[in-house]
């Protein structure tokens, strides 16, 4: 689990960068939390404390949580999200290792459902925003939701890549027209594609380190290509193209880091391929048909 943190730094550095370190408060809010539940959980259950926090397994679930959602998350979504995947998504099950779903993406699910408005609210590429926060006026936002008074919230946020493709395609505007738009770099979007690359470099660490296998990462990378591969050459002028998928949203956060958690993923070769198949198909999907942007 140490070492899992440690992978996702480089992308953490990089998000800090593109987007300024907000991010950094809500992994702190998020760590905080997730002690504090994992602590009163095992206390409540009876169960020793002190060797159960030291396993990293709660950090975990807090940081990829905190990078699944905004960053300009109010404190309290980090809160309450973190407590749930903690306490219900985990310690409900009987902790660690009987959990059947990954616990930060069922906290996740609870925040986009429960609280659909704040977890659209992303931050703009330091680069691109009409204004850019200091990290005094991120904390003021995040804790009281105050802005200064020259800016607005459309000022700082903008609609994720993904969402601004969606969004387009259904105005009928082609894919060409649409990745000119100077929020769209490369391989993906401005800033974010960036944040990928230094969650692929983690992913590469855990494969050396012989932390995750390959089966996992690897069908679900190619089996997204080949999904959005085969929708690109039916119709290039309505579907992004296969590196495009793999450099927004979570494409490399979920390969590397979500996927091939040790509990709720699949043991055998076989079960994980059939997985990371099923999950890339999932993904695209959603990015194309569903009522969300990833």
């Amino acid at each position: 689990m140490r070492q899992v943190l440690f992978a996702l730094i480089p992308g953490i550095a990089l998000y800090v960068w593109y987007f300024g370190p907000a991010i950094l408060v809500s992994i702190t809010l998020a760590s905080i939390t997730a002690l504090v539940t994992e602590a009163t959980m095992l206390k409540l259950r009876k169960r020793p404390i002190a060797p159960f926090l030291k396993d990293n397994s709660a950090l975990l679930t807090a940081w990829l949580l905190a990078l699944a959602i905004p960053p300009l998350a109010p404190w309290w979504l980090v809160v309450v999200g973190t407590a749930f995947a903690i306490a219900v998504a985990k310690h409900l099950y009987g902790g660690l290792g009987n959990n059947p779903f990954n616990p930060a993406m069922i906290g996740y699910a609870a925040l986009i459902i429960s609280f659909p408005m704040p977890m659209t609210q992303w931050l703009s590429p330091q680069s691109l925003a009409l204004n850019s926060l200091s990290f005094g006026e991120q904390l003021a936002y995040i804790f009281n939701q105050v802005l200064p008074n020259s800016l607005n919230l459309d000022g700082v946020t903008m609609a994720t890549p993904l969402d601004t493709v969606k969004t387009h395609l259904n105005q009928g505007e082609p894919i060409d027209q649409i990745l000119m738009m100077p929020i769209f770099s490369q391989l993906g979007g401005h800033g974010s594609e960036m944040v990928a690359i230094g969650f692929l470099l983690g992913g590469m660490y855990l494969l050396a380190r012989k932390i995750i296998s390959w089966h996992i990462p690897a069908d679900y990378l190619v089996s997204l290509f080949v999904i959005a591969g085969a929708f690109y050459l039916f119709d290039s002028a309505h579907h992004a193209t296969p590196l495009f998928h793999w450099f927004s949203g979570a494409s490399m956060l979920g390969a590397f880091f979500i996927l091939t958690d040790p509990v709720s993923s699949p043991t055998t070769p076989k079960g994980k391929i059939i997985f990371a198949a099923g999950a890339a198909f999932i993904t695209y999907m959603i990015r194309s048909y569903g009522g969300f942007p990833d």
